[in-house]
């Protein structure tokens, strides 16, 4: 039995992958500026990245997850670092079985040499970025308190189940675009 095509009306389907930045943000502004043009009123984006900048990764969080636009996110091999976040955005949320996830906290080098004052301004800086990506955690996802002790002190992965589990993912289910659906990269 075919689908109807009709049942998509409104509805396209994206990959997001690389580092989170500021061009990464750039594409999914002008993606966006595209979408709302073709009149798009879901857009499902399998997203693959191992992290970046927390400030973009904030950045694409607030903005895609406030659009009039639904935005349905899908993981089908690694989402980590700051990419949770970006993750997150989405209304609903999906991971394929052998998917991954990780959350840490936020790190930097220090210059070498860099004096107390230079260092004391690098961890004020990490404590806001914590405090930040925190917050959007714990408004979508219900982490155990092991998971919280061990994403205190080092990387905390996650598979799909578990994602599940927490309420980071709706379910285990595939990016699977319709045939003869167009997919865009941004």
């Amino acid at each position: 039995m075919s689908q109807d095509t009709n049942s998509y009306e409104g509805h396209a389907w994206f990959t997001l992958s690389g580092d989170v930045n500021s061009d990464m943000v750039r594409r999914v502004f002008d993606a966006v500026a595209d979408m709302t043009e073709d009149r798009i009123t879901t857009a499902h984006i399998l997203i693959q990245s191992n992290g970046g900048y927390v400030s973009d990764g904030i950045c694409l969080y607030n903005y895609l997850s406030k659009l009039p636009i639904k935005i349905v996110t899908y993981n089908a091999g690694a989402v980590a670092s700051i990419a949770v976040i970006l993750f997150l955005s989405g209304k609903e949320r999906y991971a394929s079985d052998t998917a991954r996830f990780m959350v840490h906290k936020s790190h930097a080098s220090a210059p070498h040499g860099a004096r107390p004052d230079a260092l004391r301004i690098i961890v004020e800086g990490l404590q806001a970025d914590d405090a930040r990506t925190e917050q959007i955690l714990r408004e979508h996802v219900q982490l155990t308190e092991e998971h919280w002790r061990t994403h205190a002190y080092s990387d905390l992965h996650l598979t799909a189940a578990e994602g599940v589990a927490v309420g980071m993912v709706n379910a285990v289910k595939d990016f699977v675009p319709p045939r003869g659906q167009r997919v865009a990269n941004i």
